[in-house]
């Protein structure tokens, strides 16, 4: 009888007083949690570094675009005043330095330079050969030596020490002279009467 009463109550305490198999036990539990606690803190350390970098990135970025934009300036400021009186006196002289003879004359001394026109007949003082790409020299009360050659031109335009070996002294003449054309002019002349010369108004 006694032992079947032990056999009862080792039963009995077997169901109910020992705890579940299947639950952990207490250290276990512990420890898992710790585990946890500490993944869990490891996790929210490694955040918080991520948003502390992606917040320095975006501050750098941030710099980086107040650095490279433009300054809003006021574009008033910066307006030029428009000066129609110099404008026009800019463009009157342009437009003087670009007058050309009609016709073109050569001249003696005696007559003045300037540009020339059917009514103002005045000799062109800014000749230019087309043939040799030369300006044409003149010099008043001077002569050509008729012992000029092309070769002379050649070698010493548009040197005037050289020149004037070969210039003349003669009152109411003109020595006109290129790289490769040279006359010794005394009265009006219409250029267009010469037609051996190559030379053009070059505009004054």
């Amino acid at each position: 009888m006694a032992k079947d009463l032990d056999e009862l109550l080792d039963e009995v305490e077997s169901k109910f007083c020992r705890s579940d198999p299947l639950k952990p036990d207490r250290t276990e539990w512990a420890t898992g949690r710790e585990s946890v606690s500490h993944l869990s803190v490891s996790n929210q350390d490694q955040t918080r570094t991520n948003l502390r970098s992606t917040e320095k990135e975006d501050d750098l970025d941030s710099l980086i675009n107040e650095i490279f934009e433009e300054p809003n300036l006021d574009k008033k400021s910066f307006k030029l005043k428009s000066k129609p009186s110099s404008n026009t006196s800019t463009k009157a002289s342009i437009q003087g330095l670009t007058k050309s003879c009609g016709p073109v004359y050569l001249s003696g001394s005696s007559v003045p330079c300037g540009i020339g026109t059917n009514t103002s007949q005045r000799a062109c003082d800014h000749l230019r050969c087309i043939a040799c790409d030369f300006w044409v020299v003149s010099y008043s009360d001077y002569m050509w030596d008729t012992s000029c050659d092309y070769l002379f031109f050649r070698n010493n335009m548009p040197d005037f020490h050289k020149l004037k070996t070969k210039l003349v002294t003669k009152k109411g003449a003109r020595a006109y002279a290129c790289q490769c054309s040279w006359r010794t002019i005394e009265e009006l002349t219409n250029l267009q009467t010469d037609h051996q010369l190559r030379w053009v108004c070059g505009k004054h």
